[in-house]
């Protein structure tokens, strides 16, 4: 080839090459990761957040909490979906986000599969039915007895609607006969706020929450959601033990990128955030909040997610549960 011509591939190659580079250069230890989180401040989710950014400090940079609420944090994913694919902006995904909107909204805005990049499934947890002080019921055969005689006029509260806090009220209802009214609410902190100050008889929260309302003496725990009795509540039954052998639910937390993060990138943030869950002070720290440590790799949580969308979308055509867009 004569000096003074081009081979047009190789120059596409080399352009290439030049666009590539700084994108996966893009992301800098030591400068602030936000993680976005779908619900108000002072819950579960922030928890284990500061846990992992505690490990991760010295490897990654700091990680600071953006709690967007709204929507049934929708908004959070949205604001993720969008956000440059750096590494410098994470979601916390749950179980409700990525697996139940998918069947409960006509015209949700993102894929949970497709617009995102898994990094780790973090922590799994069980949900518990708590009742205010003056509920007439100490057991949960006493709890179904005085549901069931009051009809339509028992309310249960939810951290929002077409989350496991929701479906497990809605799971109740349909195994037990009862008549319950929903009331969502804007995450868990407000809805611990109303169980407690009698606002509201009944509330489905994380085992976790249940832990930190029953020091008040304001509440009561009833049950557990798990396919077996909680570690950290072992005294309390299960719904399956009270006979209702199909009220059995358990969720997560799982983090994600935006799609096309670089994949060195993702690898990075992978091995720091598995490392961080698999310690021994963010397992500890779990453990005592009512969360059990998972750690699974992409591909397992990956299946998690469809295996859960699948699963949830039958309990919503079963309920005839349809969110409102």
């Amino acid at each position: 080839m004569p000096p003074h011509t081009f081979d047009r591939r190789h120059v596409l190659a080399a352009l290439g090459g030049i666009a590539l580079a700084p994108l996966a250069q893009a992301f800098t230890p030591g400068q602030p990761i936000k993680v976005l989180i779908g619900v108000p401040a002072g819950g579960t989710q922030d928890v284990l957040t500061r846990a992992i950014a505690q490990e991760v400090r010295d490897s990654l940079g700091p990680l600071i909490i953006d709690n967007r609420s709204g929507a049934a944090g929708r908004i959070a994913v949205e604001a993720v979906k969008t956000a440059a694919p750096d590494g410098h902006t994470l979601l916390l995904g749950t179980a409700g986000m990525m697996t139940m909107f998918p069947n409960a909204y006509r015209n949700l805005s993102y894929d949970p599969i497709r617009d995102f990049v898994p990094i780790v499934n973090a922590a799994r947890f069980e949900l518990a039915l708590v009742v205010g002080k003056d509920v007439p019921a100490n057991t949960l055969p006493e709890f179904l007895a005085w549901a069931k005689s009051q009809g339509d006029k028992v309310s249960f509260a939810s951290y929002g609607a077409g989350t496991p806090s929701h479906f497990l009220g809605e799971m109740l209802n349909r195994s037990a006969g009862l008549k319950m009214v929903h009331v969502p609410y804007r995450g868990s902190t407000p809805a611990r706020q109303d169980v407690m100050g009698g606002t509201v008889p009944v509330y489905f929260d994380t085992v976790g929450g249940a832990l930190q309302m029953l020091p008040t003496g304001r509440v009561k725990v009833l049950a557990t959601s798990g396919d077996k009795r909680s570690p950290l509540m072992p005294s309390l039954p299960t719904f399956v033990e009270g006979g209702l052998k199909d009220v059995v639910a358990t969720a997560w937390f799982a983090y994600y990128a935006p799609l096309k993060t670089p994949q060195p990138v993702v690898d990075k943030l992978r091995a720091e955030f598995t490392r961080a869950v698999n310690s021994r002070e963010v397992r500890q720290q779990l453990l005592q909040n009512g969360m059990y440590p998972v750690g699974d790799d992409a591909s397992a949580l990956l299946k998690t997610m469809r295996e859960d969308t699948a699963r949830w979308g039958g309990i919503m055509k079963a309920v005839n549960f349809q969110a409102s867009d």
